[in-house]
Order: structure tokens, then sequence, then C-alpha cells
């Protein structure tokens, strides 16, 4: 088997659908197989695979594990020489899968491979970054980035300053659409299920940068690569599972952030600064909540004056 397709789901089922029938179309390029994961839905998700799609594997968490356990829970049951970790809200595109295997194929020293991702109105998403740092903290998404928003901080963690049309070897890569090669997951493992969504693709792929490579494929380079390749193209709509419990994601991703700079950032810093970045990532998670919640407000309140006659 060339690829396991791994696809972890939450309430999105028409999404699942539509990703799924664009799998279907690549069944004559490559041997491949699909596991569905499904984290304890609650629409008819599982039951339209299971109706739609009988050569689809089907794997149920009686609850939401996150996004690194339930992909991780699809492991035993893959054979391919390679996994590509898809999320649902994604449509592949024609001889995607077989591109990238054959890229991979003729490059061994690749640990980790992902596409070029775009929007759903076919504009580029920055799928491939820099490791957050200091800087990143403060200018992404956050007032100080929105009053300069080209500031040098942000662009080079997005590496908005290359094309993003030629292959390039990077820091990490979008777990959205992340293929990796089976030799790897059995050297250093898969997700780190601490993280329960977001940055779990950060430290994978850092920990992929730090890995050492086989003796008989290393030819000078110490470590595997984590490839960015254009040439396969995925769409990718942001956000969709997690656009259901905003509250809810806004605290795990600064949750991610905390874990990951305890995990690879905090010993290289002095110990008097190192309570201080835990201080600013959860300042900064108080407020997107709070901002959050008060347009929330608005939108209710003005539409309670629209239906009251008010307005």
């Amino acid at each position: 088997m060339d690829l396991s397709v791994v696809i972890l789901n939450w309430n999105t089922r028409e999404l699942l659908e539509k990703c799924l029938k664009s799998l279907e179309e690549h069944f004559d390029e490559i041997q491949f197989e699909i596991i569905v994961v499904d984290n304890a839905s609650k629409d008819d998700s599982r039951e339209m695979v299971t109706r739609q799609f009988p050569n689809v594997k089907l794997l149920v968490n009686p609850v939401n594990v996150g996004f690194g356990a339930g992909n991780n829970s699809a492991l035993p049951h893959t054979s391919g020489r390679y996994v590509l970790f898809l999320n649902s809200d994604t449509v592949v595109t024609h001889c995607a899968l077989a591109t990238m295997i054959r890229f991979a194929d003729s490059q061994p020293d690749i640990g980790i491979l992902g596409p070029k991702l775009l929007n759903g109105d076919g504009s580029l998403q920055y799928s491939c970054r820099s490791y957050p740092n200091l800087a990143t903290g403060f200018f992404r998404n956050t007032p100080l980035g929105r009053l300069l928003p080209q500031n040098r901080f942000t662009s080079d963690y997005l590496l908005q300053d290359w094309d993003h049309a030629t292959p390039k070897d990077v820091d990490w890569l979008s777990g959205a659409a992340l293929m990796i090669r089976r030799s790897l997951i059995d050297q250093i493992g898969c997700f780190d299920e601490d993280f329960f969504m977001y940055c779990e693709d950060v430290d994978l792929c850092w920990r992929a940068n730090h890995a050492s490579l086989p003796n008989e494929i290393a030819k000078g380079r110490e470590t595997w690569r984590v490839t960015y390749f254009p040439d396969s193209v995925i769409y990718h709509l942001i956000g969709k599972s997690s656009d259901q419990v905003p509250t809810r994601m806004t605290y795990e991703f600064h949750r991610s952030q905390h874990l990951f700079y305890k995990k690879h950032y905090a010993h290289s810093y002095p110990i008097i600064v190192r309570p201080i970045i835990p201080a600013g990532i959860w300042l900064r998670a108080a407020g997107q909540i709070i901002r959050y919640r008060v347009r929330n407000w608005q939108k209710r309140y003005t539409s309670w004056r629209q239906k009251s006659g008010s307005v």
C-alpha cells in the first residue's frame, strides 16, 4: 500500500462527504486506503460514511479525544508506506496524492511533506511557516499586529517574502494535510497527545527536524527534512470544526502554545524570564476571549433590536 489517508471528523458531515468524494477520484492513480476517525460527532457523519463510502474504514471514538489522539488512534489500522493526515474540510485536486508520493520516493531524506493549501476562493493559504518566537507572540493576531500589519515579524513567521511556487524545506507544515513517512513514525512516534488541538503539527515537525537520519540515507545531512511541495494542491476551508466552539478553541490554542513553550523553549530562557512568557500567552488568550464575547453580545443585541422594531 502506497498511502494511508487518515481523516479526523467532528460534526462536519457535509464537508467530510465532499472530501471523501474528492479522494474517490484518485483510486486509479495510486494504491491507498482511507480511514475516517469520528471524534464523537453528534450529526450523522458516521451514518453517511457507512452508507455512501463502504470501502472507507470507520473508527469511532466515544468522546472527543482531540486532534492528536484522534489521529493517532488510526495508526494501528494503517498499512501505507506513507500516512497522510487530512482535515475533513479539505478537497483534494487531480493527481495531488500521486504527485506527493512520487516526489517523496525520489527524496528519501524527506520525513514530512506538505502540499500547497488554498483557501476556498483559490487564494494562497500560508500553510508552511517558521517556528514561533517571542516576536510572533507580540505581533501575530494581536492589537500591535493590527496596528502594524506589515511588520517583518509576522512576515518572517508566515514566510511571506517567498512566492510559495517551488519546493522548500521549512520549519513546520500545517496539520490540515501532512504526509509522513512510515519509517519516521516508527522512529519518533506521531502526534503528542498532550496537545488537545493546535501546535501538535508544530511539535511533530520540530521532532522530525531534530531526529537523526538513518545512515543509509543520510548523505551528508544529519536530520530529517520537512518539505513544502506546491506541485500538489489541496483546498482547505479553515476552522470549520473549531468555529463551532470558538471560546473553547481559543483556550486550547493558547494552552497548546504554553505547552509548546515549556517543551521546547523554556530551557533556553533565563530563569527570571520564564514565568513572564506564559503570563503573556494567557493575557493574550483572555483578550481574544473577551473580544469574541463582546462581539457576540453586540450581534445578539442588534438582532434583538431588529426583531423588537427598535431599529
